[in-house]
């Protein structure tokens, strides 16, 4: 999945990649697949770290492997599932392709910023 203009099928493309991110079960299965890395994890595996019950999480694994962020491979008798990095890739630059207007001192937001998470109210 290469996103390259905000026109037609790519817009498509993005904003399901990010619906599917945007609902907080499918974003921790992400996050977790992203931890692990390219060897990915059998279902099973994510259901109990996760402590989701198997038919929600085989629901969520379908939406976030439909929206093409996500890979599944069969080893053996296991549904092994990994982040799409290449996707993961193209998709945060397409989200940054204008930043800055194109400047060349342009640079990402501190790495040392607040979690919205767990700021106080």
């Amino acid at each position: 999945m290469e996103f390259r203009s905000i026109e037609g099928v790519e817009a498509e493309s993005v904003v399901r990649a990010l619906a599917a991110l945007a609902q907080e079960t499918r974003l921790r299965v992400f996050r977790l697949l992203v931890q692990t890395g390219p060897e990915g994890l059998a279902v099973g595996r994510i259901a109990a770290a996760l402590g989701l019950a198997d038919a929600t999480l085989s629901f969520h694994l379908k939406e976030l492997r439909e929206a093409g962020v996500v890979r599944c491979e069969r080893r053996g008798r296991s549904l092994i599932y990994s982040p799409d990095f290449p996707a993961m890739s193209s998709l945060l630059a397409f989200l940054a392709e204008n930043c800055c207007a194109g400047a060349a001192d342009c640079s990402p937001a501190p790495a040392n910023l607040p979690n919205p998470s767990k700021a106080s109210n």
